[in-house]
């Protein structure tokens, strides 16, 4: 790691004056550096110098995003530093994908998240994740492993889009300590004085602050998440919960089971889970709008875990008619698949699901993982935004103005996969995990 003297000397050649704030991050000797900044706060510059700060501590950077666009404002101010250094170099004209290779055998190159495939490729000594809100959970995780061969740094920027998901968690773990070598900065936009000489006080910030509701100008100007209130499961964390690696994955050697949610205009649910031990594995999830049960069976169909469905369960309203035969009925007919369906109340549903989210003090693991690719109930859990258009929609209790919990119920809404994995976690474990009964094995 480069020391401040070192840092200073490169920065005074390319002109670059970190502010009282950026200092710290560039000082910081965290492996993994994570900037929440607001609109405007100068961290697209900030995190292009700071890795041209340590360009020759290593031979290979990523400049990795959402997509390659995202990569280009942090491309370009690494090439204007490069000038300004009078250093020998070659760029591509364009960023999709880029390289710049530098004298001595430097290289930089963008990534795109779009493509994992690119990400497991080679191992570089630093990466840079611009805009790094817009990436999902499965993503970091990848590029957390490629790190580790070189032992290698990460410093991840951008401002909190939503506050919910896995960028969110992050930040409130790397406030503290932590067994990741996490540490996370907030760069709020008035620490930018070159834009906003006034600091907090200028006239412009004031005028942002007085335009947006205290939440939203926190978020998207300080830098400072504000969760929703209320959330149904406020046990639920991902880096905790969902995973990636291979157990996450549909184990061909155990039988599955399917918890369904019929919906059209909003979305239908089918989880899949396995039972190990006494833990439940969610090992993959269709969620989509605008289908009907015959579409999805045709889905599920096509699914390597399809022939090790044993049965399963299905909301109670799966089982009424509405002038045609119903869901559960059609689940039985076209795919040989008897699901099992009884009244739950919410609130019996609700417990049994926490009761598996609860991480043993013991062992130090929850009873419920769930893999990464089940984007419609993490979001729903508040782990990330909706699958289906992109925005915040999350299980939450029934709120008053004042944010205050009232009644005994949750909204009734943004909630296909909770309820169908309520139906499955009581109908395996029942409403205790000593009280377990066995499911016959019948293959169709």
């Amino acid at each position: 790691m480069p020391t401040r003297e070192q840092l200073a000397s490169v920065f005074n050649r390319i002109g670059y004056h970190p502010t009282e704030e950026q200092w710290p991050i560039h000082l910081s000797p965290a492996r993994i550096r994570q900037v929440a900044g607001g609109e405007r706060s100068g961290k697209s510059k900030s995190s292009a110098m700071d890795l041209v700060g340590r360009l020759f501590f290593g031979k290979l950077y990523w400049l990795v995003a959402a997509d390659y666009e995202r990569t280009k404002a942090e491309f370009t101010y690494i090439c204007d530093a490069l000038d300004k250094m009078q250093i020998r170099y070659t760029a591509t004209r364009q960023v999709d994908p880029g390289e710049i290779n530098i004298e001595g055998g430097i290289q930089v190159v963008t990534k795109s998240a779009k493509d994992n495939r690119k990400l497991a490729m080679e191992a570089p000594d630093g990466i840079l994740v611009c805009e790094a809100s817009q990436i999902d959970y499965e993503t970091y995780l990848r590029l957390r492993g490629r790190l580790a061969e070189k032992r290698g740094w990460m410093l991840m920027s951008g401002t909190f889009e939503s506050s919910l998901g896995w960028y969110v968690e992050a930040f409130e773990r790397g406030k503290g300590q932590n067994a990741e070598g996490l540490v996370s900065f907030s760069l709020p936009t008035w620490t930018n004085t070159y834009v906003f000489p006034g600091g907090r006080d200028d006239p412009e910030i004031k005028l942002l602050e007085n335009s947006f509701s205290k939440e939203w100008f926190m978020e998207r100007f300080g830098g400072v998440p504000t969760p929703p209130k209320g959330l149904v499961f406020n046990e639920f964390r991902q880096h905790i919960h969902v995973g990636t690696g291979s157990d996450y994955q549909f184990d061909s050697t155990n039988v599955c089971h399917v918890f369904v949610d019929p919906g059209y205009a909003s979305a239908y649910s089918v989880l899949v889970a396995q039972k190990r031990g006494e833990e439940l594995w969610v090992v993959d999830e269709i969620y989509e709008r605008g289908l009907v049960t015959s579409d999805i069976i045709k889905v599920c169909k096509q699914k390597p875990w399809w022939n090790k469905i044993v049965g399963g369960t299905i909301d109670v309203a799966g089982t009424q008619h509405q002038a045609m035969a119903a869901p559960s009925e059609i689940w039985f007919n076209e795919g040989g698949i008897l699901l099992r369906s009884k009244k739950l109340l919410i609130r019996y549903g609700i417990e049994a699901v926490k009761r598996m989210l609860v991480v043993n003090p013991i062992t130090s693991k929850p009873l419920m993982h769930i893999n990464a690719n089940c984007k419609g109930l993490i979001s729903e859990m508040g782990g990330c935004n909706n699958p289906l258009d992109g925005q915040a929609k999350v299980y939450h209790w029934r709120m008053d103005n004042n944010n205050n919990v009232i009644g005994d119920e949750p909204e009734d809404r943004n909630n296909h996969s909770c309820k169908a994995l309520a139906y499955g976690v009581v109908d395996i474990f029942g409403f205790s995990v000593l009280n377990q009964r066995k499911t016959a094995v019948a293959f169709f």
